[in-house]
C-alpha cells in the first residue's frame, strides 16, 4: 500500500513537472525522445517482417509476435529502470522525471494552441499548416469550421491517450506500466492503420491499444464531462450526451472524451471526414450542437482541458493522501 502511495505522489509530481517543463526541444534535438526509439524498432520490424507475399495469417502472426516482444522488452526495461532508481538516493525524482518525459500535457496544449494561433494569424492557410501537425485528415479539404473542430477532437482524443493513460498505467505498474503502455500506443500510431499494408501485420498492435486505453478514455471522459458545471452547462446533460454519443465512434475509445468535449463546448464533433485518398461518414458526436466551430471554440477548448488535467491531478493527490493515510 505505501509502494502504491508513492507511485501516486510520484505521478503527480511527473503531472506537475509536465504541465511546467513540457517535452524542451534543445533537449530531443540533442538527444532521441524515447518514443522516437521505439519507432525506429518498430519501422525495422514493419520492414524485415511484414512480408507483401505472405498471406494475411502469417503477417498477422508475426505481428502479434513482435508486439509480445516489444511489450515484455518495455516492461524489462522499465522494471530494470525503476529498480535502479529506487535503489539510489533520491533516485525516485528520477522516477518522476522519466514519467513526466512519457507525459504530453504542456506539448499537446502547445500543439492545439498552434493551430489556433495559425487561424488568427495566418488565415485558412494558416490554420491548415498547423492542423496537419496533429490530424491525418486532408487539411486542403478543411475550411476554417473543420480545422477548428479537428484540433478540439485531437485535444480530446489525445488527452485520453497521451495524458490520462500514460498516467493510468505509470500509478497501476509504475515505470514497466507506463513504458509498456508508450511502446503499444506507438506502435499503433504507426502500423495499425486498416490499409492494404498494415491492416494483418498491425493487427494485434491496434487490438491491444484499444484494450489498454479502454479505462483511460472512460476516466478522461469523466474529467472532461465534470468541468461542464465550470463552463456553464448542465452535468447531467454532459454525462448523458456522453453515454449516449461515445459508443457512435468508430473507435471504442476516442468517442467519450470527444463526446464529453463537444457537450461541454455545445458542439456538434466527429461527423463526416476526409483523410487522403478516402472519407468516412461517421455521426456526429453531439448532434443539436453548433457545427461552426471557430478559433474561439479552440481556446474554449483548451481551457476544458486545462481543467480536466487539474482534475485528475487533485485525483490522483487524493488517492496518494487516501492510501497514504490507510497504510
Amino acid at each position: 500500500m505505501l509502494l502504491f502511495a508513492d507511485t501516486a505522489f510520484l505521478l503527480l509530481l511527473a503531472l506537475v513537472l509536465d504541465a511546467l517543463v513540457g517535452d524542451p526541444r534543445w533537449l530531443w534535438n540533442t538527444v532521441p525522445h524515447p518514443v522516437v526509439l521505439f519507432g525506429k524498432v518498430i519501422e525495422i520490424a514493419d520492414q524485415d517482417f511484414n512480408d507483401p507475399a505472405a498471406s494475411p495469417r502469417t503477417r498477422k502472426i508475426y505481428g502479434a509476435v513482435f508486439l509480445a516482444s516489444l511489450v515484455a522488452c518495455s516492461l524489462l526495461i522499465g522494471a530494470l529502470l525503476e529498480a535502479i532508481l529506487r535503489a539510489i538516493p533520491f533516485g525516485e525524482i528520477g522516477i518522476a522525471v522519466i514519467a513526466a518525459i512519457f507525459i504530453a500535457q504542456k506539448s499537446l496544449y502547445e500543439h492545439v494552441a498552434a493551430v489556433r494561433d495559425g487561424l488568427l494569424e495566418g488565415g485558412l492557410a494558416g490554420g491548415r499548416r498547423a492542423v496537419a501537425m496533429i490530424v491525418g485528415r486532408d487539411p486542403q479539404q478543411l475550411d476554417e469550421a473543420g480545422v477548428s473542430r479537428a484540433a478540439i477532437e485531437s485535444c480530446a482524443e489525445n488527452a485520453a491517450d497521451g495524458v490520462t493513460a500514460p498516467a493510468f498505467w505509470f500509478l497501476l505498474l509504475g515505470l514497466p506500466g507506463l513504458i509498456a503502455y508508450k511502446a503499444v500506443n506507438t506502435a499503433d500510431s504507426m502500423i495499425g492503420h486498416r490499409t492494404e499494408r498494415h491492416e494483418a501485420f498491425g493487427w494485434a498492435s491496434a487490438r491491444f491499444d484499444d484494450l489498454v486505453n479502454w479505462p483511460a478514455a472512460r476516466l478522461c471522459g469523466l474529467a472532461v464531462a465534470l468541468t461542464a458545471p465550470l463552463n456553464g452547462r448542465p452535468l447531467g446533460d454532459s454525462l448523458a450526451v456522453m453515454r449516449r454519443d461515445a459508443p457512435k465512434h468508430r473507435s471504442p475509445n476516442a468517442g467519450w472524451p470527444e463526446a464529453a468535449m463537444a457537450s461541454v463546448l455545445g458542439l456538434a464533433l466527429a461527423g463526416p471526414r476526409a483523410y487522403p485518398g478516402y472519407t468516412v461518414d461517421d455521426p456526429y458526436m453531439n448532434e443539436a450542437g453548433r457545427r461552426e466551430a471557430t478559433a474561439g471554440d479552440i481556446s474554449r477548448a483548451l481551457k476544458v482541458f486545462r481543467q480536466a488535467m487539474v482534475l485528475q491531478g487533485v485525483a490522483v493527490a487524493a488517492v496518494a493522501v487516501a492510501v497514504a493515510l490507510s497504510a
